[in-house]
């Protein structure tokens, strides 16, 4: 069986500190790739800096086209408030895919959206922010896994090395 494959599609994004949880979050999830389009990103990276930086061990790519040259058997899932979308506790994500996110102050173009092979939200009440939008949805295909990573090995490898907790008991309510 292949080890499925997950990219990242930044679409103009314009905030280092949000394109940095971003890499955070593709580091935790273990996305393969983050691409990204436009030139606002790296115009303002050069201004700030991140704490966790993923990009040494995730790669980071700035592209023109965030479709192009991605393998053959990836499905394209872009996510965007637009009508007519999945929302996201329905959709079922596919083994390979490019999900793609708007940029901070505006939308995805009808001509991604048409490519896309779905497009899901998520039924929020207003819209989250661009990292939580990552979160949220890389963490709905980790809980919709059919192989979720959860064992104390991973707690250990995961957390902090100043946090040494453990469950003792659980107290009734």
């Amino acid at each position: 069986m292949t080890r499925p494959c997950v990219y990242i599609g930044l679409s103009k994004p314009k905030s280092p500190s949000n394109v940095g949880a971003v890499m955070r979050s593709a580091g935790c999830f273990q996305v393969d790739a983050v691409r990204y389009t436009g030139s606002r990103y790296p115009r303002a990276a050069q201004y700030c800096t991140d704490t966790k930086d993923m990009s040494q061990t995730i790669p980071l790519t700035g592209v023109a086209d965030l479709l192009h040259e991605i393998p053959e058997n990836m499905q394209i899932i872009c996510v965007e408030l637009a009508e007519g979308a999945t929302p996201l506790p329905d959709f079922k994500h596919p083994a390979h895919a490019i999900y793609i996110f708007g940029p901070e102050d505006g939308s995805l173009s009808q001509e991604l959206l048409d490519k896309a092979h779905e497009v899901v939200y998520i039924p929020t009440t207003g819209c989250l922010n661009l990292a939580a939008t990552v979160n949220v949805v890389l963490y709905d295909r980790l809980a919709k896994s059919p192989e979720p990573l959860a064992d104390d090995s991973l707690i250990r490898q995961s957390r902090d090395t100043n946090n040494r907790l453990k469950v003792r008991s659980i107290q009734p309510r």
